[in-house]
């Protein structure tokens, strides 16, 4: 009898030492409003996946190599979204020259419409609307599939 271990990613962790500045800012990139867990851990839910963000306090017990805020030198976060353009506007306008932008809105050869930023704290965020026939295509055989407008 072969037994199976079901593994799902819960979600994804941000160590920060600025909690609600870090959590204002997932929440208007994403139009969620977080939930605080505890004082010291939230959650922005989103569709597809689980954002999660807290204080180095929640992961003292970790030793060797601690997690700490602003040291994100690997991971990139993409974020599939109806409309990049109206996005990155509304970012735009809330953080004006504040924002970091590394790339602004820019057609992709793959046929994504692609704004690269950083968030607050340096973390490397890719925005991306697929907009060519290949674009959508690609999209379509992966997952987040992009919901219908108006869902």
């Amino acid at each position: 009898m072969t037994e199976t271990n079901t593994v799902q990613l819960a979600s994804i962790r941000l160590i920060t030492d600025d909690l609600p500045h870090l959590v204002h800012f997932y929440e208007v990139l994403t139009g969620v409003t977080a939930q605080y867990l505890t004082d010291d851990f939230v959650e922005v839910v989103t569709p597809s996946a689980t954002f999660a963000l807290s204080t180095p306090e929640r992961v003292a017990f970790i030793t060797e190599n601690t997690p700490r805020a602003k040291s994100n030198n690997t991971a990139f976060f993409e974020f599939l979204v109806q409309d990049v353009e109206a996005l990155f506007a509304r970012l735009r306008a809330e953080y004006g020259d504040e924002l970091d932008v590394v790339q602004g809105p820019t057609t992709m050869p793959w046929g994504n419409r692609s704004v690269i930023i950083r968030d607050p704290e340096g973390s490397p965020i890719n925005l991306y609307t697929p907009v060519t026939p290949d674009g959508v295509k690609l999209q379509q055989n992966r997952t987040p599939r992009m919901l219908p407008t108006g869902e």
